[in-house]
């Protein structure tokens, strides 16, 4: 017979397991329900698409909106009114997502920084950029990492731009006295009137002469260069600007790559491939000139970017690339980067400045308060002029060079809770983001001093994303000093040492093009008449 102290211990055990068991099936359902919920609810998140923005046609999707009469920035800034500030577009068959927020703006270039990387590729920057391995269109690796380390040591570093401050120096001082010596000889014939000067070719050149003696210690333009328009100097300018032009150009095939035979017919090809050719014998001339130099012993005391690239890289190969292609790649990019972008700057700031003549009028007279009238502005009288550093804040918050900022993604990535693919578009419509009244109070309206009051503290340098005309994250722009340096001390002297003035007093038109830079339509005409004892122009 049964112990009945032992069924009583067998029952109890076996109701602790029966419970054991039905807490752990319990748990264990629970477990599996909140997993599946939170794996399912992340792949709705994940699947999340933008809303598309209506109008997209067959095969060419939204491209002919953007081809219209409304300027892109203006037109996608209505669309994100309509679709709110992340919607899809279809740029041909590759579909881009339209950024126009902060903080969306934040996502792509801080948490999605790598993924958000590529410049998107077109058949222009492949021939002008050595298949895009200047560092400013090289997609991310050694190589680009490898490029930016030597623009910042060997040109962009704070310690090489003041070691060529005079340069710079330099360069402004032979650019006001080409302006005074053409008012000069032009008021001989008229008494001294003003001197109409169309101020974006002036600043061209300018911007154009300083990188180009940073880069390879040459001076390109000058008076007795423009006057002899076979010479090789306006050569350089010509295939330079041709170059920079040809980079802001799409073609067919960029969208539709099957369409290559269109880029013929319509002759961009070869116009794409003679100034890719013309430009590679300019820069191959430029590196054979430096290395016969090195070798021969006979190497300037002061030393520019080539100089010291060479000096800096020894072996026949760098990161996959032979080093003349190296050196010529990275010139392209110093040039590129520097001249063009810093010219239209300095001409959308003379021009909104043109249209503010009581700003224009406070401008000087700081400058008069700090400088006086019997010597010239120099780096350090910069650097105490907040009222100018503040008028050229505002004009790059309304008149952006580049108003879009377009990048490919280079994986899969999520912004705004939305889902990209890899090789997705990212336009982030900077433009919008500037004149959006809920960071601007009156948005469109010139007011340097906001900039010395509730914006005080906002930067140029991309850690403020209310104002991001250089960019921001990996890829923002590595001459920003070099830049505003440049600029700052250009519309001082500008400023300091002319009256200036438009043909009838008129308003300047602000009309702008319709291109990935942000050129003025028409020339900037202004009347020039020197204000200053005329020493203060000799150099």
């Amino acid at each position: 017979m049964p112990n009945s102290h032992n069924l009583k211990v067998t029952n109890m055990d076996f109701t602790m397991l029966i419970q054991w068991l039905l807490t752990s099936l319990a748990t264990l359902v629970a477990f599996v329900l909140i997993w599946y919920s939170a794996t399912s609810s992340s792949t709705r998140k994940i699947n999340k698409t933008a809303p598309v923005a209506a109008g997209a046609l067959p095969i060419v999707g939204h491209l002919h909106m953007l081809m219209g009469r409304e300027l892109p920035h203006q037109l996608l800034s209505n669309m994100a009114d309509k679709y709110g500030p992340a919607f899809m577009m279809k740029y041909g068959s590759q579909p881009a997502l339209v950024v126009s927020s902060l903080k969306l703006a934040k996502e792509c270039f801080v948490h999605n920084d790598r993924a958000v990387f590529k410049r998107p590729r077109s058949k222009a920057l492949k021939n002008l950029t050595y298949d895009q391995a200047s560092f400013g269109f090289a997609p991310y690796g050694p190589l680009w990492v490898e490029m930016r380390k030597v623009a910042k040591t060997n040109l962009l570093s704070n310690q090489r731009l003041q070691m060529q401050r005079h340069v710079r120096a330099s360069e402004v001082d032979a650019f006001i006295k080409e302006l005074y010596d053409l008012w000069s000889s032009n008021s001989n014939n008229n008494k001294g009137a003003p001197l109409l000067v169309e101020m974006n070719k002036w600043f061209e050149e300018l911007a154009l002469n300083v990188v180009t003696r940073m880069v390879s210690g040459k001076r390109h333009i000058g008076s007795k260069a423009r006057r002899s328009e076979d010479s090789e100097s306006m050569h350089y300018k010509k295939v330079v600007v041709d170059a920079t032009l040809l980079t802001a150009k799409l073609v067919v095939s960029d969208f539709f790559p099957s369409l290559g035979l269109v880029d013929y017919l319509q002759g961009d090809e070869s116009s794409i491939k003679g100034t890719s050719k013309e430009l590679d014998a300019i820069l191959a001339t430029w590196v054979e000139e430096h290395r016969h130099k090195k070798v021969s012993g006979s190497e300037d005391d002061e030393q520019d970017f080539i100089d010291l690239t060479l000096s800096m890289i020894d072996q026949t190969q760098h990161q996959g690339a032979d080093v003349d292609t190296f050196i010529k790649s990275m010139c392209v990019g110093m040039i590129f980067g520097g001249s063009d972008s810093t010219s239209v700057a300095l001409t959308w700031a003379l021009s909104i400045l043109m249209n503010n003549r009581p700003v224009l009028r406070k401008a000087r007279e700081e400058i008069d308060r700090q400088v006086g009238t019997d010597r010239k502005v120099n780096d350090l009288d910069v650097l105490k002029l907040d009222h100018l550093k503040a008028i050229i804040k505002e004009s790059m918050r309304i008149c952006l060079v580049g108003p879009l900022l377009e990048r490919v993604t280079v994986e899969d990535c999520e912004i705004g809770g939305y889902h990209l693919k890899t090789g997705s578009r990212v336009i982030v419509n900077i433009w919008k983001m500037q004149h959006d009244p809920n960071l601007w109070p009156d948005p469109f309206e010139f007011r340097p001093e906001r900039f010395l009051t509730t914006n005080a503290n906002v930067e140029l340098r991309g850690q403020h994303y209310e104002l991001l005309p250089f960019g921001a994250g990996s890829r923002i722009c590595p001459g920003i000093t070099f830049a505003l340096e440049l600029i700052q001390l250009t519309l001082a002297r500008l400023i300091h040492g002319f009256e200036l003035g438009t043909p009838m007093d008129a308003d300047v038109d602000m009309t702008e093009t319709s291109s990935v830079t942000n050129y003025r339509a028409t020339p900037l005409e202004i009347l020039l008449t020197p204000r200053l004892d005329p020493k203060l122009y000799d150099y």
